[in-house]
């Protein structure tokens, strides 16, 4: 069985020794947390607006995080990384729902995304070697049918603490992406932390070839993008992967996302873009960052990228306590909730307009000029999609349907 955790040290570690961040305690089904003295001293906050430095213990809320504060929340995999976790507490007679918060954040470790770590490290422990990314797309579907138990200390291992609901990998590729191995922990010198996706049942086998398309689009429209690849596939079109933003090389960066921050579950939408822009200001201070925001808005309502939960955003800081937006992830064509945009534009989730794109940049204080070049510039780089798709065989039904959404507005 899975041994239960009544207390868990919570430590920083940008990449050469872990700073002593505070404890976890658990009593009666109640998470309480307490800042290190020392940590307090040090002035760098993790997460200002929900948990900020103070002395003294915290009772921490049982909503919306399962008694967790959101930034610690932040740390724990959902979708594929819980139904891993799950499935390997079952095979070890432990039930899941008798599992705690702080059970899950000891199997994250010292390895989850992010800077945060946790001990005891209870993370699967897996030698690292060289791995066939079709070997684990067919063990990927033989978990997800719920069959081959014994890979599911391997998946869970590859997976650190990514969140979605797609089957990921955390993974290592040397320069040219020829040789691959486990990626969560320190990695070779020639080799870098890369994140690769498998398909869901529910996706089609061209899923990663229109995510990999949906990048390079976005790169085209001046997002900041993390370096990309589409791995071959006997299965499909490709195996999307995105260069890991919280590492540069084995040094590591404290990740936030906005449903962290704001501590508000993401599955209920309840964020407006208008909240994205005043938070990004009032956390960075950097009318840049705010810039980066809106480009990001814009594309994923023309991109009809309708999946742009509070999830799907974060922020990263470095050691010195500095924030920025980080790079954008999981851009791809979808539906949102009822068929609405998660994240709400100036009040409207169906009918967004250019219209109210225009005004959320103006009450944002962006220039006139800045806020039609970005929408000019979008839209120029959405019409390469008929191109591009043909390029990397995306099925001709996807294309059209496709097609038809990104050039109504």
């Amino acid at each position: 069985m899975i041994k239960s955790i009544g207390e868990i040290k919570v430590g920083l570690d940008f990449g050469s020794t872990i700073q002593n961040v505070g404890r976890l305690a658990i009593r009666n089904g109640i998470i309480y947390f307490e800042y290190h003295d020392d940590f307090v001293q040090n002035g760098i906050e993790i997460s200002p607006y929900r948990l900020p430095l103070r002395k003294g213990v915290t009772e921490l809320p049982l909503k919306p995080f399962e008694g967790l504060a959101g930034v610690f929340n932040d740390s724990l995999p959902d979708g594929w990384g819980r139904l891993l976790f799950d499935r390997m507490a079952r095979s070890q007679g432990s039930s899941p729902s008798d599992l705690s918060a702080l059970d899950r954040l000891a199997n994250v470790g010292l390895y989850g995304m992010g800077a945060l770590v946790y001990e005891p490290d209870e993370s699967p422990k897996i030698p690292q070697e060289l791995i066939d990314l079709d070997q684990l797309a067919t063990q990927t579907e033989e978990v997800l049918e719920g069959n081959s138990e014994e890979v599911i200390a391997e998946l869970l291992a590859l997976n650190g603490s990514s969140a979605g609901a797609r089957p990921k990998a955390l993974i290592g590729g040397d320069s040219e992406r020829k040789n691959i191995s486990f990626g969560v922990r320190n990695l070779n010198e020639n080799f870098e932390h890369w994140l690769v996706k498998f398909p869901n049942s529910q996706d089609g086998n061209d899923a990663g070839a229109i995510e990999y398309v949906y990048a390079v689009m976005a790169k085209e429209a001046g997002i900041s993008v993390p370096d990309v690849h589409l791995f071959p596939s006997k299965k499909g079109r490709g195996y999307f992967s995105i260069k890991r933003f919280d590492r540069n090389g084995n040094k590591r960066l404290h990740m936030h996302t906005v449903s962290g921050l704001l501590q508000t579950d993401f599955r209920l939408p309840s964020v407006d873009y208008e909240d994205l822009l005043a938070l990004t200001g009032s956390l960075t201070k950097d009318v840049r960052e705010v810039e980066k925001m809106y480009r990001l808005a814009v594309f994923n309502v023309l991109g009809h990228n309708r999946d742009d939960h509070a999830k799907n955003f974060s922020y990263l800081m470095d050691e010195n306590g500095q924030w920025k937006l980080s790079p954008a992830y999981d851009l791809t064509f979808s539906n949102g909730p009822g068929g609405e945009q998660s994240t709400m534009v100036m009040g409207e989730g169906r009918n967004i307009t250019i219209k109210h794109l225009v005004r959320l940049g103006e009450d944002a204080g962006l220039s006139k000029t800045f806020i039609n070049n970005v929408i000019e510039q979008t839209r120029n780089s959405l019409n390469n999609w008929p191109y591009l798709s043909k390029k990397y065989e995306i099925n001709e039904k996807n294309i059209e349907l496709i097609n038809r959404e990104v050039t109504k507005l």
